[in-house]
């Protein structure tokens, strides 16, 4: 029997032995809802997070409904009472509408869904089982993080059935415009654009209270041997999250306090003196700077999108060396990228403000320094790249999400290195060219790594595995319509198309009809085949809203086999045979599956690093960190041990 087998059987025994005591159960309100187990509140923000996730999804199928078809009536929704009112006589999308959908879509996307999933979900759950911690260092300010979360969804989500609507000047709500909106309402706390507010301050509070529990723990809990250089990069990624959330949340939280003094309390730090709507003069004391609002948005905007990016790279770093057999490659060199990439992102954010009239030289400033910052994420890709090299790959459904986020994280990255010169910003801003950049970012980037996240360790939550099949067909109609809606976005982000036109740009007829493809060729065929159009019909530029539109729809659809997958596997799903089902090499497979309260069934130790895969002359293709050595202790973290398959350098 090998060292991995004898320690799983023993970890079970203990366990078992342990379970044969008596225990007060606590009530289920206690142990499910006000929970302070990390792995409870993991998994609360983990489903909030997806069912918000839903709801954003939504918004946006809408949205891609009056792009395609602005001169038709919503179907099926336009029969609804409900959603009547806020569509026109005819049951079509009306600009406001769209407004509202696009505010909200960005808004609960970002901080209502991928962060909480991220690194409240992913975060929460396997941070203090990767570092052999019993909890989070303060388990009561975790719960205060999600129940302040929750709140502020809540009030988000609630906003929407207010008589003024939710919030509808953009997911940035710049001033003076989100200042002066909705002026019309008596009551001006009771609208959509101060309850946005209000509901920020609660979710920047919940990242607060996270990020200070994350730090702590990381910190302050890891067990006996795991020195730094020993932590999975997963740990790493979490720990310069938080330093993110800690250092970048605070000025959004301070602009929305101050944006909300605005509307409420007749203040002017953002309202200019002299501003006229409609014809009349704003009654306020002016003198407000709408740029310091800008510059305290993007000083968060920026580190937000490394918010998003780390805990993904954390993620398929733990998935690719489990599906390779092979250590994760510049292990090293990933974390101080990490670090790096984590500094940087505070020295780059106003390259989203080149059109706010900044100078040549303060421009050049951001100019370098968002070229700078592509460098660490370029050795973090390269590095994940290359620890595929000459592995023996399974191609399991995480390892499919965590291998396809390479070439759509690339995508992302690349076509966001014009963006960062302020002579091509002049072209490109707010038109579909950024769209199409953020999103293959995030999208099929972040989000398809969150899904191998899922796959990955729902066998260590519930004790069964996902159906794989279930699990291709999620992936694979996945990645292609992923690619249907935002690849076609570059070409008409070139071609001029704007971002916030509700009818995808047929106003603007000049732009619109600009030639994608001529009639005669193969890709006209098959569109005016598929789109019921007249044989030999050229494919012009705002043709390209139908690929997208349905493709978006068809993305709704192949979510479907998730959805059943992750409800089924819960009761239905093949149990696993072992607590590492696997065969990977971090402290998380050494708790009892599930994880009970208090995580290890013993004091757990580490002995080497996280990645050893394929270690020559081993017995086995992985060596887990929680196995001792030949001589039976852990290996002492301030010398040099003589290099051998039980304490590797």
């Amino acid at each position: 029997m090998s060292a991995a087998s004898s320690t799983h059987d023993g970890a079970n025994a203990s366990g078992h032995a342990h379970d044969e005591h008596d225990h007060h159960d606590p009530p289920f309100w206690k142990k499910y809802i006000f929970s302070t187990d990390h792995k409870v509140i993991g998994i609360q923000y983990g489903f909030t997070a997806l069912v918000f996730m839903a709801i954003g999804f939504f918004l946006m199928m809408v949205m891609r409904w009056s792009i395609a078809y602005p001169d038709r009536p919503v179907p099926f929704l336009a029969e609804l009472p409900w959603f009547q009112a806020w569509l026109d006589a005819d049951g079509k999308v009306t600009g406001d509408l769209y407004n509202m959908f696009g505010a909200m879509h960005g808004t609960i996307m970002i901080f209502l869904g991928i962060v909480p999933l991220a690194f409240g979900a992913f975060g929460n759950y396997v941070t203090p089982l990767q570092i052999g911690a019993p909890d989070m260092a303060f388990p009561r300010l975790n719960m205060a993080s999600f129940w302040s979360y929750f709140v502020g969804g809540v009030l988000m989500f609630a906003s929407f059935f207010l008589p003024s609507g939710s919030a509808k000047v953009g997911w940035t709500n710049y001033s003076p415009l989100a200042t002066t909106t909705d002026l019309q309402f008596s009551n001006l706390f009771w609208t959509g654009q101060t309850q946005w507010l209000l509901a920020m301050v609660f979710l920047i509070t919940s990242s607060l209270l996270g990020a200070v529990n994350v730090i702590t723990t990381i910190i302050n809990l890891r067990a006996k041997g795991l020195t730094w250089m020993r932590l999975p990069f997963f740990v790493w990624a979490m720990l310069v999250t938080g330093f993110l959330l800690l250092l970048a949340f605070p000025p959004l939280e301070v602009a929305a306090v101050m944006q909300l003094m605005d509307r409420l309390a007749g203040t002017s730090f953002f309202v200019p003196s002299g501003l006229n709507i409609n014809g009349q003069m704003f009654d306020a004391a002016g003198g407000g700077s709408p740029l310091l609002y800008q510059h305290l948005f993007w000083f968060l905007g920026h580190p937000e999108v490394y918010v998003l990016i780390l805990p993904a790279f954390a993620i398929i770093t733990e998935v690719i060396p489990c599906s390779t057999r092979r250590p994760l490659w510049g292990y090293k060199t990933m974390v101080y990228a990490a670090m790096v990439l984590g500094f940087l992102s505070f020295i780059v954010w106003a390259h989203h403000m080149y059109l706010t009239g900044m100078g040549t030289s303060i421009s050049t400033f951001f100019q370098t320094t968002t070229v700078l910052i592509s460098v660490p994420s370029v050795i973090l890709i390269t590095s994940v790249l290359i620890s595929l090299w000459g592995g023996s790959i399974r191609f399991t459904t995480p390892m499919l999400f965590a291998t396809a986020f390479i070439p759509m994280f690339g995508i992302g990255g690349l076509t966001g290195l014009p963006l960062a010169f302020n002579n091509l910003v002049l072209h490109l801003h707010d038109t579909y060219y950024v769209i199409g950049h953020f999103h293959y970012v995030v999208a099929p980037g972040t989000i398809f790594a969150l899904f191998a996240g899922i796959y990955h360790w729902f066998p260590k939550h519930t004790g069964r595995m996902m159906s794989e099949k279930l699990g291709k067909w999620h992936f694979w109609p996945s990645l292609i319509f992923m690619n249907g809606i935002f690849m076609p976005m570059f070409a008409q982000g070139m071609a001029g198309f704007h971002r916030r036109a509700f009818d995808g740009g047929a106003a603007y007829e000049r732009v619109a009809n600009q030639l994608f493809v001529s009639g005669d060729t193969f890709f006209a065929s098959i569109f005016n085949f598929l789109y019921q159009r007249a044989p030999g019909q050229d494919v012009n530029m705002i043709d390209l809203n139908l690929i997208m539109s349905s493709s978006a729809w068809m993305l709704a659809i192949s979510q479907v086999p998730f959805i059943i997958n992750l409800f089924l596997s819960v009761t239905k799903g093949k149990k696993v045979e072992s607590d590492n089902p696997w065969n990977a090499t971090t402290l998380e497979w050494a708790t009892p599956t599930p994880p009970p309260h208090g995580n290890f069934a013993s004091e757990p130790s580490a002995y080497r690093g996280p990645y050893e895969y394929s270690v020559p002359g081993a017995s086995e293709d992985y060596l887990p960190q929680f196995v001792p050595g030949k001589e039976g202790a852990v290996t002492p973290a301030k010398t040099e041990p003589e290099k051998t398959e039980e304490t590797p350098a």
